[in-house]
Parts: structure tokens; C-alpha cells; sequence
């Protein structure tokens, strides 16, 4: 492990400053995922800025919806009643993923921080350009069972491993940060990035920006809802593909419908054709099924994961059919 410098501050604003002035530097709160990377070599900063000491554990209701604190837990989130009660698709989800251990470390912007968990990225002798750009991809022509079928380039087919990530796309969060230009707001479709040609880039915060706090407006998909994650087993482990959704049911009348996908994409994937379809159409198998092929239109498979052609969309219908049923 290389020598890095350690500063603990208890401000934002001295926080996003100490990050800025030495290259290379990287902000720690609950570490679950950078101590990994650390670890493994492939990151070396020069200094670790600890925000664990900063004010933004609260979570708060507001005439909106709900703040969530960038410091505050995944545990803590999960197991907020105010969370259980609006946005219970976000508590499922976040208990659907790693285990209570980490879920008691890991904090809400480290979540929308956490880097893919693709082999080759985290093998420092094979080539992956999100960690060596313009080393290539060893995963396009190697072992790529858990990788993108949506959204992926020549550069890059990892996926984004959050479960939290793939709820919080599906209810349309907004992630509010705070830099050397003062504080703005990213909406989550916007926030994380697809590979393009610049994979080493997972999301669109410029340097020395912090994530401050997540919103989620209030919405009806707290009653009808669904977080399907399919995997290789019950515990600890990723998604080979997720699917959150929610419905807005009138009756037998679906009147809205939120979808989004995980473990297939660069970034959590949302399916808005797939909502378009079954806005105002009935809760049928037929038409959760047709709602299941939409979500994947443009999917294309690799060697290894052209299985998820199949698993994709049926793990949506899945999830639809789940979210319909309930009462």
C-alpha cells in the first residue's frame, strides 16, 4: 500500500477545498469500497480526505419528499420509517445488497460512488481501460458472464454493481453537490455515465465536488412495488440483473409505471419505453411480458452473458407481475 496523507475535517467547505489542493486526493466515509481499491493497487492517492465527521447524516422529510444525508448509512436508511413508509422499493433494495456488516459502514454517496466489481478492473495485470485507459478490455474477449448487455462500448462492458443505484433511478432522485463553484443539483439519470470512449469516468461530479445529500420526490409507488435481484446466491453477492419497479394502480388499470435495471448496464437503466407502454394498459402477464422485451430494445450479448437476453426480461416481468399483486 503506498504512503498517503490522512485529514479529518468537519466542514463542506473545507472538506471540498482539502480535496482540491493535492492531486490525486480521494474523500473516505464508510471505505467499504475504496480500502479495496487501495488494496488491490488500483487507486493510490496521495491524500484521503475523512468526511465521516461532516453534518450530513440526517435524514429528513421535507414538503417534497425526503432528504437523505450523503454520510448517512445504508442500515440506517433502510430501517428509517420514514423510508419504509414513502419509499419502501428504496429500503428493499438497499437490503437486497452486500450484507449487515457493510450495510452498517457503507454511506448513501459512497453507494452512488461505489466502482464496478468487474474482474479484469480489479486485476492489475489484465488489461481494462477504466482503470489504464488505452489499455483495452480484456473482458470484451474474456470471461464476461456478469457484464453490460445495454449501454456498453468497445471501450468498456462493465456494469454498475449498486442495488441502491438501480431504486433510487427508478424514483427519480436528484444528488445535490457542493465544489469549488458552489453547490448544484444532478439529477441520478444524469449522474452516472455510460463508457463512450472515457470509461475511467463512472459519473459526471467534476473535481473536488462532494456529494452533500440525495432528494426523492414524493411519489405513489409505495404501495404496488417491486426489487427482484437474480444472483448466484441469496447472500453477498451482485446482480447478475436486478429490476425495481413501481406501479400506480387504479383498480386493474396501471396509471404509471416506473422501471429501471441493474447488472446490465454502465449505469443503473432505466426503461422508460417500457413505462410508456404500460401507462394505462392492464396488469396482465401479456402486457408485463411485451413491458419486459422494451426494457431491453438495443441489448446486445457477449460470449458469456448472452443468457441475460432471456433473464433481463423476464426478471422485469417478474417484478411487475410481484409489484401488481400486491394489495
Amino acid at each position: 500500500m503506498n504512503q498517503f496523507e490522512y485529514v479529518r475535517l468537519s466542514d463542506v467547505t473545507g472538506a471540498a477545498k482539502a480535496i482540491s489542493k493535492v492531486a490525486n486526493s480521494q474523500f473516505l466515509a464508510g471505505g467499504t469500497n475504496l480500502i479495496d481499491l487501495i488494496k488491490m493497487g488500483i487507486t493510490t492517492p496521495a491524500r484521503l480526505v475523512d468526511i465521516k465527521p461532516l453534518p450530513l447524516a440526517m435524514i429528513s422529510r421535507t414538503a417534497g419528499g425526503i432528504t437523505i444525508g450523503a454520510i448517512a448509512s445504508n442500515s440506517q436508511v433502510a430501517e428509517h420509517a420514514d423510508i419504509k413508509s414513502m419509499f419502501p422499493l428504496l429500503a428493499m433494495a438497499i437490503n437486497a445488497g452486500a450484507s449487515p456488516q457493510l450495510r452498517n459502514m457503507a454511506t448513501t454517496g459512497g453507494n452512488l460512488m461505489q466502482r464496478t466489481r468487474c474482474p479484469y478492473f480489479f486485476d492489475i495485470t489484465m488489461p481494462c481501460n477504466k482503470r489504464a485507459p488505452g489499455t483495452g478490455c480484456g473482458a470484451l474477449e474474456g470471461i464476461n458472464r456478469m457484464h453490460a448487455i445495454l449501454g456498453a462500448s468497445d471501450k468498456c462492458i462493465a456494469v454498475n454493481p449498486s442495488d441502491m443505484n438501480v431504486a433510487l433511478a427508478a424514483l427519480d432522485a436528484t444528488i445535490e453537490v457542493t465544489g469549488a463553484k458552489g453547490k448544484r443539483v444532478i439529477r441520478i439519470a444524469d449522474f452516472h455515465r455510460l463508457p463512450g470512449d472515457h470509461p475511467e469516468l463512472d459519473n459526471t461530479l467534476a473535481k473536488g465536488e462532494l456529494i452533500t445529500s440525495v432528494t426523492i420526490p414524493a411519489s405513489p409507488f409505495n404501495k404496488n412495488y417491486h426489487y427482484l435481484k437474480v444472483r448466484d446466491r441469496t447472500s453477498y453477492a451482485f446482480a447478475l440483473v436486478s429490476a425495481a419497479v413501481g406501479l400506480q394502480m387504479d383498480g386493474n388499470t396501471i396509471r404509471a409505471a416506473r422501471i429501471a435495471m441493474g447488472g446490465v448496464a454502465h449505469k443503473p437503466w432505466r426503461a422508460t419505453a417500457a413505462e410508456k407502454f404500460l401507462q394505462g394498459k392492464t396488469a396482465t402477464d401479456e402486457n408485463f411480458e411485451k413491458a419486459g422485451q422494451l426494457a431491453i430494445e438495443g441489448a446486445h450479448g457477449y460470449e458469456h452473458n448472452k443468457f441475460k437476453l432471456k433473464l433481463a426480461p423476464n426478471a422485469v416481468r417478474q417484478a411487475l407481475l410481484t409489484a401488481a399483486a400486491k394489495k
